[in-house]
C-alpha cells in the first residue's frame, strides 16, 4: 500500500491517493486499485480530507483488567475440587511462586504433569489429554505425549539448583533432615548413570541411586540428587554435603541409618559443622567396649522406655577427629565431643537369636551332606570345624566360642551424635527417618518411579524433577491426614476422590462458578489447612 498524489489540471488542487497493488490472473499483468484520501494543504503539506471521504477510526482505548476471578471465554464444566487443593497448597509452600521464578514459561505445565501424577497414579502420560479435558488445572490446555517429553528435555540443572535455594530459605532451620538412598530399575541401557548396583529389591535390572533429603518436622522433601547405580551409600556423604553448602546451607541437622557410616564422613561432618545422628554398627570396637561396660546396668528399671520397649542409655566420648591439610602437607589430630547411645531389646534379640540358629542348621546340613556352597565358605570356617575319618565318615563340629561371641550382643544398638544427649530424643529423631522410605514408596509406587520408562538423561532429568515436585504435595497432604487422624477414615485416594468430585462451571463473559460443597468437603478443606472454595 502507497499514497499516491495527483494534481488536477483544471482546479490547481493536488489530491492524496491510497493506492493498494493487485496481480491479474487473466492479464497477467500488476493492477492498482486508488482511494481518495483528501487534499493537500499548499501551506503545510498536510492532508485535508474533502466531503465524502472518511477519516480513520481512532484506535480503541486500552482495557483495564477488573480484579477478582477471571471471567470465562468459554462453556466448560470440570471438576476442579482436588486441584483447587493442589494450588492452595502450591501457595502456602511457595512452590508455585518458586517454580514461576525459575520456570516462567513453563511453570503452569510443570503443575499441571504433577497434579495428574498424584490424582491418576496407575496411568501413563499418554492419559493426560484426557484428564485435562475433564479437570480444571493450570495449564488449561493439553499437553500431548510428545510436548511432555520436550518439557522433561528443557529443564536444566541451573534451573533446578535455583528451585531447591529458593526453597531451601523456606525451611525450618533447626529441624533434622533425614538422608537415605533408593534404587531404582531401568529397562534403558542409553542412559549414563545406569549400572548393576546393590538392588535394594533384589530386581535383576540395572539401576540408579536416588538420594532424598527430608525434613523430619516439616514431613517435606527438601532435596533429590541422582547417582549412578554401582555408587555406595557410604561414598555419597561428601559430595551431599558439598551440595547442601552450594545452596547456602550452613545450620544442617542430618539424620542417617548405619549404611553412611564411616571415619572420613564423620570427620566431615565435623569439619563442616554439621549437627548430625548416625546409626552405629555394634561390631565397631569402641561401641562393643561400651556395651560390655553397660551390659548389665542397662537393664535396670529405671532405663526402661515403653513407648520405644527398649532399655536405653547414653555414654559421653571423645572423638578422635583428624582432617588432611594438602595446601599445607599436613593433619590436624583433636578430640571432639560425642554421644553414644546404646539400647537393648529383648524381642529383638531372640529374633536374631532365631534367625543366626536357622543359618547355623543350614550350614551344617550343607557340611554333611557335603553341599558347600561358594559364598558360605567364611560362614563355615568360623562356626564349624569338619572331621573326616574312613569308619565314621563326615563329623561336624560347632565352634561354640564363636557362636557365642556372636551372639553376645543380639538385641543391641547403638546411635550416635553430636548434639542430642538425651538417648530417647535420640531414637524419636531416628525413628522418623522412616518417613524418607514412605517417601521412597510415593515416588515408586503412587508417582511411577519403580522403573525408568525413558531413553535419554535430559528427559529422566526432568521427569524426576517434575516427581518431586508432586512429592512434596503428595507429602503435605498425608501429613495433614496424619496430624488430624484421617487414616482411619480414608486412604489417601479415598481422601483425593471426595474433593475431585466438586465441578465448576465457565460461561463466556462470566466468573467462574464452583459447584455444591457438602459439608463433608469443606471440613476436609480446612483439615487440610486450606480454606474451602465459595459454592453456590
Amino acid at each position: 500500500m502507497a499514497i499516491v498524489y495527483q494534481k488536477d489540471k483544471r482546479s490547481g488542487i493536488t489530491y492524496a491517493y491510497e493506492s493498494i497493488s493487485r496481480w491479474d490472473k487473466e492479464k497477467k499483468q500488476s493492477r492498482a486499485t486508488r482511494r481518495l484520501i483528501g487534499r493537500v494543504d499548499e501551506l503545510t503539506g498536510e492532508i485535508v480530507p474533502t466531503k465524502g471521504t472518511r477519516k480513520p477510526k481512532a484506535e480503541p482505548e486500552p482495557q483495564i483488567a477488573k480484579p477478582g476471578p477471571v471471567p470465562s471465554i468459554d462453556v466448560s464444566r470440570q471438576f476442579c475440587g482436588a486441584t483447587y487443593l493442589f494450588d492452595a497448597i502450591g501457595e502456602e509452600l511457595g512452590v508455585i511462586a518458586d517454580l514461576k521464578a525459575c520456570f516462567p514459561k513453563t511453570y503452569k505445565q510443570i503443575l499441571s504433569i504433577a497434579y495428574f501424577m498424584i490424582l491418576e497414579s496407575d496411568s501413563p502420560l499418554s492419559r493426560f489429554p484426557k484428564w485435562a479435558a475433564l479437570h480444571r488445572h493450570p495449564y488449561g490446555k493439553d499437553i500431548p505425549s510428545q510436548r511432555s517429553s520436550e518439557l522433561f528435555a528443557s529443564i536444566t540443572e541451573e534451573e533446578r539448583q535455583r528451585f531447591f535455594n529458593l526453597q531451601a530459605n523456606r525451611r525450618i532451620e533447626k529441624e533434622y533432615w533425614a538422608y537415605d538412598i533408593t534404587s531404582i530399575s531401568s529397562y534403558s541401557e542409553c542412559l549414563k548413570q545406569v549400572r548393576y548396583g546393590m538392588n535394594r529389591e533384589h530386581d535383576p535390572l540395572p539401576q540408579l541411586n536416588l538420594a532424598l533429603l527430608f525434613g523430619q518436622e516439616s514431613n517435606l522433601p527438601f532435596y533429590y540428587r541422582k547417582l549412578p547405580g554401582n555408587i555406595t551409600d557410604v561414598k555419597t556423604v561428601k559430595n551431599m554435603l558439598a551440595d547442601l553448602d552450594f545452596l547456602g546451607l550452613n545450620k544442617v541437622h542430618l539424620v542417617m541409618d548405619r549404611g553412611f557410616y564411616s571415619a572420613e564422613n564423620i570427620n566431615s561432618l565435623y569439619k563442616e559443622h554439621h549437627k548430625f545422628l548416625i546409626g552405629a554398627m555394634t561390631s565397631l570396637r569402641y561401641v562393643r567396649d561400651q556395651i560390655d561396660a553397660v551390659r548389665d546396668s542397662i537393664r535396670e528399671w529405671n532405663n526402661y522406655n515403653e513407648r520405644h520397649e527398649v532399655f536405653a542409655t547414653m555414654v559421653p566420648l571423645k572423638w578422635e577427629y583428624s582432617q588432611e591439610r594438602p595446601y599445607k602437607g599436613d593433619k590436624i589430630k583433636s578430640e571432639r565431643r560425642m554421644y553414644l547411645h546404646l539400647y537393648y531389646n529383648g524381642e529383638r534379640a531372640a529374633e536374631q537369636e532365631r534367625r543366626f540358629t536357622t543359618l547355623l542348621l543350614k550350614l551344617q546340613k550343607e557340611l554333611q551332606n557335603n553341599e558347600r556352597k561358594p559364598e558360605n565358605a567364611k560362614l563355615y570356617e568360623k562356626y564349624f570345624e569338619v572331621h573326616e575319618t574312613p569308619v565314621r565318615g563326615v563329623k561336624v563340629v560347632a565352634r561354640q566360642k564363636a557362636i557365642d561371641e556372636t551372639k553376645k550382643n543380639y538385641g543391641f544398638f547403638a546411635l550416635i551424635s553430636n548434639q542430642v544427649k538425651d538417648p530417647v530424643e535420640a531414637l524419636d529423631i531416628y525413628r522418623n527417618k522412616d518417613l524418607v522410605e514412605k517417601a521412597f514408596g510415593n515416588l515408586k509406587e503412587r508417582l511411577s518411579l519403580r522403573r525408568l520408562l525413558v531413553s535419554s538423561d535430559q528427559s529422566l532429568d526432568g521427569k524426576l524433577f517434575v516427581q518431586f515436585i508432586a512429592l512434596i504435595f503428595l507429602s503435605y497432604v498425608k501429613k495433614a491426614m496424619q496430624d488430624n487422624d484421617l487414616f482411619g477414615k480414608y486412604t489417601l485416594q479415598s481422601l483425593l476422590d471426595q474433593l475431585d468430585v466438586i465441578e465448576c462451571f465457565g460461561r463466556p463473559g462470566r466468573d467462574l462458578r464452583m459447584g455444591e460443597i457438602t459439608s463433608k468437603q469443606q471440613q476436609l478443606y480446612m483439615m487440610l489447612g486450606v480454606k474451602p472454595p465459595a459454592s453456590l
